[in-house]
C-alpha cells in the first residue's frame, strides 16, 4: 500500500479498478453492490489489509453507504483490519471446538508463539485469532491458516510442527 507522509492511502490504481469492474461485470448493473466481498478481496490480495480509506472507496465505487461495507468487513474474519503477519492462524473457539480442546490449541500456540490472541510476532511472521465455527466440529480442534489451509485434529504436536515447518518455510529451509 502506497501512503503519503500523512498516512493517508494513494488512490486505488487503474489495475485495481479495472479488477473491480471485471467482478462488477457479473452482476446485473442494479446487484452491483453484490461485487462487494471480491473487491474487498482485491484490496487485500494487493495490499494485506482493508483500511477504512479503501472502504470508502469500495463505497463510493459500487455506491454504498461506507457503514454497509464496514459492516461486510467486519463481519468476516477473512478480510484483516489491519496489517497481519505472513500467516494469519485463526484457531476455532466456538463451542463445539472448546469442547474437544479449541481453546487449548489458541493457549497452546499463545505460548509457543509468545504473544495472544489477536496480535503478531514481533517478526511479523505470525498473527493468531481466533474464530467462529469453521465447518469441521468433529475434527476438531481445526484452524484456517492464511484464510485457506484447514488444519485439523491439531494436537500440541501438531501445532508445534505447522509453526515450526511455517517458520522453515518463511527462512527458505523448507
Amino acid at each position: 500500500m502506497t501512503t503519503d507522509n500523512q498516512g493517508a492511502c494513494a488512490p486505488l490504481s487503474a489495475a485495481t479498478l479495472e479488477r473491480f469492474a471485471r467482478e462488477v461485470a457479473k452482476y446485473p448493473e442494479a446487484g452491483k453492490q453484490s461485487a462487494v466481498m471480491a473487491c474487498l478481496a482485491i484490496v487485500q490480495q494487493e495490499e494485506g489489509s482493508v483500511s477504512l480509506q479503501r472502504e470508502r472507496e469500495i463505497a463510493a465505487y459500487l455506491g454504498m453507504a461506507p457503514i454497509a461495507v464496514h459492516e461486510v468487513t467486519t463481519f468476516y474474519n477473512m478480510y484483516n483490519q489491519r496489517p497481519v503477519g505472513k500467516f494469519k492462524l485463526n484457531v476455532c473457539t466456538n463451542l463445539p471446538c472448546q469442547l474437544r480442546d479449541g481453546q487449548h490449541a489458541l493457549h497452546h500456540l499463545e505460548k509457543k508463539l509468545g504473544i495472544h490472541m489477536g496480535e503478531t510476532t514481533a517478526d511479523g511472521l505470525f498473527t493468531l485469532q481466533q474464530s467462529e465455527c469453521l465447518g469441521a466440529c468433529a475434527d476438531s480442534p481445526v484452524m484456517l491458516v492464511n484464510d485457506r489451509t484447514m488444519c485439523s485434529f491439531m494436537s500440541d504436536d501438531k501445532l508445534d510442527q505447522l509453526v515450526d515447518g511455517l517458520r522453515a518455510s518463511a527462512e527458505g529451509k523448507a
